[in-house]
């Protein structure tokens, strides 16, 4: 599998100790849909889903840091052991400073996943940075890889094998499956 990703992305992946996620058009596929009251409802993908759950279990931790505000979020982190989440979030810079001191890291430990030049500002600090395939050009342009996947469809478990691949973990999460 490792012959799928470039060198260059692996070497800083591997060095990823926390995976951090936008949401929107990153764990989404960017649609907001409305309902009656008003409340914008997000759809996620389970391949996603999974490998965030299989990241965290070959030892890399998660977070997600978003501009929107929703319960929906809540959940899906909840549902996925997501820790830190910082939501409503326009200046990601805090959320972010934020976590390395919760987390006692530093941005060189820290992986980002993002699409949109709201993300730039995280994604510049961090070891590894990472952009969905159908993300804005401008964060395209920044990212040590970009996603063969849009958002919501399969980029975030992308990233997740990625890290896990370069960290020597990928065949020994898949085994537990095949056995």
């Amino acid at each position: 599998m490792s012959d799928v990703f470039a060198s260059a992305a692996l070497e800083k992946a591997a060095a990823t100790r926390l995976m951090i996620f936008d949401v929107d058009g990153v764990l989404t596929d960017g649609g907001l849909y409305y309902g009656a009251d008003g409340e914008a409802l997000k759809r996620f993908n389970a391949l996603d889903g999974h490998g965030i759950k299989m990241l965290q279990q070959s030892g890399v931790a998660t977070a997600i840091i978003t501009a929107r505000q929703s319960p929906f979020v809540i959940r899906r982190a909840k549902d996925l052991g997501i820790a830190h989440v910082f939501q409503g979030v326009h200046d990601k810079r805090v959320a972010f400073s934020q976590l390395l001191q919760q987390t006692s890291l530093t941005p060189a430990d820290c992986g980002y996943l993002g699409d949109d030049v709201i993300d730039l500002p995280v994604l510049v600090q961090v070891g590894f940075k990472a952009c969905v395939a159908n993300g804005h050009r401008d964060v395209k342009s920044r990212a040590d890889y970009i996603t063969q996947a849009g958002g919501g469809n399969g980029a975030a478990r992308e990233i997740c094998d990625l890290i896990m691949t370069a960290q020597g973990n990928y065949e020994a999460a898949l085994a537990s499956y095949l056995a």
